[in-house]
């Protein structure tokens, strides 16, 4: 019988993953976006910050820019679960686009939220994952350890390819 094996979180990283960090467009805090840089830097990921309120055509714009394997979109002012609904479906519009992994967290609704409350609706328009509630950072640590960036569900493409 083997005695378990110790793995470190560096032995979990995908070295250099290009991420994108993100608020959505009404969105003006940056505590939470420099929190999230660090994160993911220290989890060897090569970070470009977009900032606060990036409007959705500028988002787009800089997911060809520089062709992240993930994008990271945060809210604090709880209008997360709106403005985030509405980037995605535009994001979701642009064939090349289409696949790329987007997950949201943070303040989804103005006056919070548990876990599960605006996640099947996000999922739904089309983002990769959502984290919400009280273990929010916990999942979202969780999905970053994972090997690889899970592939998006199969019915997005179709519905890429019917709003294009």
């Amino acid at each position: 019988m083997s005695s378990p094996t110790v793995v470190s979180d560096r032995e979990f990283m995908t070295p250099r993953r290009r991420t994108l960090v993100t608020s959505v467009s009404s969105d003006s805090h940056t505590w939470n976006l420099v929190y999230l840089q660090l994160l993911l830097e220290e989890l060897g990921h090569q970070v470009h910050n977009v900032g606060a309120c990036v409007p959705d055509d500028l988002l787009i714009e800089e997911c060809r820019r520089h062709r992240p394997d993930l994008v990271v979109v945060s809210s604090v002012n709880g209008h997360g679960f709106l403005d985030g609904r509405r980037l995605i479906t535009r994001l979701r519009r642009e064939p090349d686009l289409a696949r790329l992994p987007v997950v949201i967290g943070g303040r989804l609704g103005t006056e919070g939220a548990a876990e599960g409350t605006y996640g099947p609706e996000l999922l739904a328009a089309g983002f990769t994952d959502v984290f919400e509630g009280d273990n929010a950072v916990r999942d979202f640590r969780a999905y970053l350890m994972m090997t690889q960036l899970p592939s998006l569900p199969a019915r997005l493409p179709a519905m890429a390819g019917a709003a294009a």
